[in-house]
């Protein structure tokens, strides 16, 4: 057996939003709730894995996001170079994960296949679902298959002894979780399985669904795999930053440690 990972948090940008925008039913909460995009790095003696690449500064712009650091970038500030990125795992290609393949042009791309074939498929003319999406990351993952670089994979797969893709469905039929084993045990890195730790605690999902029952076995699914609550990371929950930033003193503004225990939490949300 391999030893553990590092799993660094990165805040890409952000967007402000209300509370009750947050949730697929009435939360009962008020007020601002603030959405940030967050990528991860996971790091060990042998593979440098990217999990999600953000969105790309022309998406950004559309959509009325605030880019802060493109990816490359960010991984530039932890000192390592786009070109020492073994791996990247798409957790599912909606714009704001799929964007900036670009920067990591020599590493293999992990997707789940049920992913590709969606946001391929019949129901992207539904302009309701496909306004999610960026057909530009779309066509970039379809190109760089035809390369040879991209795994496509059902259900669970190992990328490597401590790091693990599963299939949990929901958000969209091909969204995928990425289990880590860090100093302090199993680690999951929910992406949109999980926006904010409030849709776990609250059992209230964030709206944007195609499979509401999937969405709800998905949370089962995620404290399965993690090591207790304390070791699931959603993906857009600026209390994330919060919490670990107390043990992340040597990482840049923005970054933040996962492998070490984090602050514990105490609130739901903003009320």
């Amino acid at each position: 057996m391999s030893g553990t990972y590092e799993a660094v948090a990165i805040r890409l940008g952000h967007v402000d939003r209300l509370a009750r925008d947050n949730f697929l039913s009435d939360p009962h909460l008020s007020g601002p709730m603030r959405l940030d995009f967050d990528i991860w790095v996971v790091r060990g003696e042998d593979r440098i894995v990217v999990v999600d690449t953000g969105f790309s500064p022309e998406a950004g712009d559309r959509r009325g996001r605030v880019l802060e650091r493109r990816p490359a970038q960010a991984l530039r500030e932890l000192g390592i170079a786009p070109d020492e990125v073994t791996d990247v795992v798409v957790t599912h290609l909606h714009y704001d994960h799929a964007g900036n393949l670009g920067d990591f042009p020599d590493a293999h791309i992990w997707i789940q296949r049920a992913e590709v074939a969606y946001a391929t498929g019949a129901s992207m003319r539904h302009r309701q679902l496909s306004h999610f999406f960026d057909a530009d990351d779309v066509c970039d993952v379809v190109r760089r298959t035809f390369d040879g670089r991209v795994g496509q994979i059902d259900g669970r797969h190992v990328v490597t002894d401590g790091i693990e893709l599963h299939a949990v469905g929901g958000h969209t039929p091909g969204l995928q979780v990425v289990r880590v084993r860090t100093d302090r045990g199993w680690v999951v890195l929910a992406s949109d399985a999980l926006h904010y730790y409030a849709n776990l605690e609250l059992r209230n999902p964030f709206p944007s669904i195609v499979d509401v029952p999937e969405m709800l076995a998905g949370f089962d699914t995620i404290l399965e795999l993690a090591d207790g609550p304390d070791h699931i990371v959603p993906g857009h929950d600026p209390a994330v930053m919060e919490r670990y930033s107390a043990v992340s003193d040597d990482l840049p503004d923005g970054m933040v440690a996962l492998n070490r225990h984090p602050a514990p939490r105490t609130t739901l949300a903003h009320h």
